[in-house]
C-alpha cells in the first residue's frame, strides 16, 4: 500500500523555545558546570555541582505524545532500533506530572551526583505542555540544567523557534516531489551517513501526501536540511536552534513513520536527540530469497485468470504444460549481474527437481551446470529435495483444499520420516555438486510444515523433530503470515517478506494480467478481491500490460522494499527462479533499490546483506532485549565520558556511541564496536566476570 497521508493542519502556536548547537561535539559529555544558583539545585544537588561531579544521564529517552503521526513516526525509530523510551499520553488524564522530581533526582544515592532521568525529550511541538504552565516551565529548567536535548517532532516555522514566518522569504505548503539538500552542518553532525538530496515522495498526484513550513534562519539556528525558494535563497526544514542554554531540533514539515523522507533523517533525529550515545542499533539490512531454484514454476493463464496446476484451477499442469524455468543464459546473467552490482542472492535450491527435469530432457541440463559452475558466487539454501507439501495430508478434492482425516476424525499429517528424507536429501545432493550449504538454514516448499491458516492451524508435528534430525536451527516462515519469530521445537522461525513480483509469470505482460486480476474491481473486470480485503486498494483502471510493470508494479516493489531497508528489518525478501527467468523481472526491483540507497546514503552507510542464520540470530537478540527492557531489568547511564549498562545474564546489549569509543576490558581496553553511519555499534555483554559493559567515550 501508499504511504499514508498526513494531516496538514498547522501545529499551535508557541512562545520561544531554545536550543543548543552541539552537532559536531556530539559527546562533548560535561554537564554545564554552572553554579547551584543557576541550575537551580538545592541540597545535595547543589553540593555535588559546587564539588564538580558530573551528573548521572539515565540512557532512556521521554516522549510526550499527542497521538499524532509525527511522534509516532519517531516512536517506531526508537522502538525499532531499541532505545529505550517512557511515554507520556497527553490524553491520558491520569498521566504523571511533569516536574522536577519527576524528571531529576537531587542526588543518586551513594556518589552523591545529581541524577537526570532521561536523556532527551521529544514533543509533539515546542509548547506541548502549554507556554504559561508549570510544566512547560519545569521541563525547560530540567533540559538547561542537565544539558538535555529536545526534539519537536512538528511545528511551524515562526521566531519562536528561531525562524522567519513563512511569508518572510519563505515556504509554506505542500512538499510532495520536492528535493531538499542536506546541508554542510547537517553533514558534518547529525545527518553525516547522508549523501545525495532528499526528495520527498509523490506517491499518489492525486492527493496532498506532505505539508511543511519552510523558514530563514534567525540568529542562533543552524540548518540542517533545507530548500530553495522563491525570489533566492533557501529555508530551512530541519535545523536547530540554541538560545538560552537549551537545546532543541525543530523539524517544520509533518511526516509519518512510512514516508521516506522521515525514514531517511529518523536515523540523525535518534542520534541528535541522544548526543551520539544510546542503547539500540541500527542497519540497512537487504537480503533476497530465490526459491525454486532448478525446479520449473507453473505459468499464469490469462484466459482463465488462474494458474493451471494450482488446486484452484480445473484442467492442465502449468509446472509440465508451459513451465518457466531459468536457463543457462539466465544462469550466466545472474553471476554478472551479482559481481556488476555487489549484492549477492541466496539461491533457495530444490536438487530433486533439477534431477527430475534432467531425466525428463535426455540427461542433460545446462542450467544446473551452469549453476554448479559458479556455485561459489552464491549463497545456497536448502529448499527440500523435491519441494513437497509438508503439512498435514492435503484433501484436494475440495476447492479450496483441507487436511485429509482418518476415520476417527484426526487429522492425516506428512510423517516424520518423509520431512526428514526431503531435508537430508537436498544436502546430500549439494554435497556431491560441491556446493556449500549451512545445513542450520531450511525453507520449506510454500512454507509448509508450518500452520498454514485457515486450513492447518498448528504445525505439523512432526516438524520439529524433522528439523532437530537434520541440524536444522533457522526456518523461514512467510511474513505476511506470522511477522514475529518462534519456535518449533529447538529451531526458530525467519519470517520473510514476499515480493509482489509473482512466481508464475515471465514475462511483464504476464505479470500485468494478473496483478489487474487481483488489483482490478469485478465492475472493471478483475476478481474485486481488493474490494473485500482491507489490506488492498484496487486500481483506478486496469494496467496496460505492455507498460504497467515498468511504470507501475515494479517502481512501487522497489520502494516497498526500500522502506523495509531504511525501517532496521533485517528479513530477507524472497522472490522466485521464474522471476530470474524469461524477461528476468525481478531485476528492474533490485535495481531501483540499490540505485536508491547509492544515490541517497553515504559510503559509511552500506547495504548489509545478511544470510538466513543472521537474520535470525538478529531477530532472536531484538526479542531477548525487548523482553528484558519490558521487564525493567536493564540499567544504563552515562556520566561524564563512562557508560556503564547493566542486563540480565544471556541478553545482549545494542549499543551505539561516536568513532573513538573505547570499551573497557579485565585487562586493558580496545575500540568499541563496527563503524557503520559515522558511529560505532554493536551487540554486546559483560566480559566474565563482570556484571556490566563499560564505554569511555572520547572527550573531543
Amino acid at each position: 500500500m501508499e504511504s499514508g497521508r498526513i494531516r496538514t493542519s498547522a501545529p499551535r502556536t508557541a512562545p520561544r523555545a531554545a536550543l543548543l548547537a552541539a552537532a559536531v561535539a556530539l559527546l562533548a559529555t560535561a554537564v554545564p558546570q554552572a553554579g547551584a544558583a543557576h541550575a537551580g539545585l538545592t541540597g545535595p544537588a547543589a553540593r555535588a555541582a559546587a564539588a564538580g561531579l558530573a551528573p548521572r544521564v539515565d540512557l532512556t529517552v521521554l516522549v510526550v505524545d499527542d497521538g499524532g503521526s509525527a511522534v509516532d513516526a519517531i516512536i517506531a525509530e526508537l522502538k525499532g532500533s531499541g532505545v529505550p523510551y517512557r511515554r507520556i499520553d497527553l490524553a491520558d488524564p491520569n498521566r504523571p506530572v511533569v516536574d522536577a522530581a519527576f524528571l531529576s533526582d537531587p542526588s543518586d544515592g551513594a556518589t552523591g551526583r545529581p541524577r537526570a532521568r532521561y536523556q532527551g525529550v521529544v514533543l509533539p511541538h515546542e509548547s506541548a505542555f502549554g507556554p504559561d504552565s508549570a510544566e512547560h516551565r519545569a521541563l525547560q529548567e530540567y533540559e538547561r540544567t542537565f544539558g538535555i536535548p529536545q526534539v519537536d517532532a512538528y511545528t511551524w516555522a515562526h521566531p519562536g523557534v528561531g525562524l522567519d514566518h513563512t511569508s518572510e522569504g519563505g515556504y509554506s505548503g505542500v512538499l510532495d516531489g520536492a528535493t531538499t539538500t542536506v546541508t554542510d552542518a547537517g553533514r558534518a553532525g547529525p545527518f553525516r551517513y547522508l549523501a545525495g538530496p532528499l526528495v520527498f515522495e509523490d506517491n499518489d498526484p492525486s492527493v496532498a501526501e506532505s505539508y511543511g513550513y519552510a523558514g530563514r534562519p534567525r540568529p542562533g539556528y543552524t540548518s540542517y536540511l533545507d530548500l530553495p525558494v522563491e525570489g533566492g535563497g533557501r529555508a530551512s526544514l530541519v535545523g536547530e536552534y540554541a538560545a538560552g542554554g537549551r537545546r532543541e531540533l525543530v523539524v517544520t514539515f509533518a511526516h509519518n513513520r512510512h514516508q521516506r523522507q522521515f525514514r531517511a533523517l529518523a536515523r540523525g533525529i535518534v542520534d541528535w536527540l541522544t548526543q551520539g550515545v544510546h542503547l539500540g542499533r541500527s542497519r540497512h539490512y537487504f537480503s533476497v530469497h530465490v526459491d525454486d531454484v532448478l525446479a520449473p514454476d507453473a505459468r499464469w493463464d490469462p484466459v482463465r485468470d488462474c494458474t493451471p496446476g494450482d488446486l484452484d484451477c480445473a484442467g492442465g499442469d502449468g509446472a509440465a504444460d508451459n513451465p518457466i524455468r531459468m536457463t543457462a543464459a539466465d544462469a550466466t546473467y545472474a553471476a554478472a549481474w551479482q559481481k556488476a552490482s555487489g549484492f549477492t542472492l541466496d539461491m533457495v535450491y530444490n536438487g530433486g527437481q533439477g534431477e527430475q527435469w534432467k531425466s525428463a530432457h535426455g540427461g542433460t541440463d545446462p542450467l544446473a551446470a551452469r549453476l554448479i559452475a559458479d556455485r561459489a558466487q552464491y549463497r545456497w539454501i536448502n529448499h527440500t529435495y523435491t519441494h513437497p507439501f509438508l503439512g498435514c495430508v492435503q484433501d484436494t478434492g475440495v476447492v479450496p483444499w483441507r487436511c485429509a482425516q482418518d476415520a476417527a476424525g484426526n487429522t492425516l499429517w506428512v510423517g516424520r520420516s518423509q520431512l526428514s528424507a526431503e531435508i537430508r536429501n537436498n544436502l546430500t545432493w549439494a554435497a556431491g555438486k560441491g556446493i556449500s550449504v549451512d545445513r542450520s538454514e531450511l525453507v520449506t516448499g510454500e512454507h509448509s510444515g508450518l500452520r498454514t491458516l485457515p486450513q492447518q492451524p498448528a504445525d505439523n508435528p512432526h516438524l520439529a523433530g524433522a528439523l532437530a534430525d537434520n541440524g536444522v536451527t533457522w526456518i523461514a516462515s512467510d511474513n505476511s503470515r506470522e511477522p514475529g519469530q518462534r519456535a518449533v521445537g529447538a529451531a526458530l522461525t525467519v519470517p520473510r517478506h514476499p515480493m509482489n513480483v509473482y512466481y508464475n509469470v515471465g514475462t511483464a505482460a504476464e505479470m500485468t494480467d494478473e496483478y489487474n486480476w487481483i488489483y482490478t474491481s469485478r465492475a472493471d473486470g478483475g476478481s474485486g478481491v481488493c474490494e473485500t480485503d482491507p489490506a488492498s486498494t484496487c486500481l483506478p483502471a486496469p494496467l496496460d500490460t505492455a507498460t504497467g510493470y515498468a511504470t507501475h508494479i515494479a517502481p512501487r516493489e522497489a520502494r516497498t522494499a526500500f522502506s523495509h531497508v531504511l525501517a532496521n528489518d533485517p528479513r530477507p525478501h524472497y522472490a522466485h527462479q521464474s522471476n530470474l527467468a524469461e524477461e528476468r523481472l525481478l531485476y528492474p526491483v533490485l535495481d531501483q533499490v540499490l540505485a536508491d540507497h547509492r544515490a541517497l546514503f553515504a559510503a559509511n552507510t552500506p547495504l548489509v546483506n545478511p544470510r538466513q542464520r543472521d537474520v535470525g540470530t538478529e531477530l532472536k537478540r531484538r526479542a531477548a532485549w525487548d523482553r528484558a527492557l519490558a521487564a525493567g531489568q536493564v540499567t544504563a547511564y552515562r556520566v561524564g565520558s563512562t557508560v556503564t549498562v547493566q542486563a540480565p545474564a544471556g541478553v545482549a546489549v545494542p549499543v551505539t556511541a561516536p568513532e573513538g569509543t573505547r570499551r573497557q576490558l579485565v585487562l586493558g581496553s580496545a575500540p568499541f564496536g563496527e563503524a557503520y553511519a559515522g558511529s560505532r555499534s554493536a551487540w554486546t555483554a559483560p566480559e566474565l566476570l563482570r556484571t556490566s559493559v563499560t564505554l569511555t567515550l572520547p572527550t573531543a
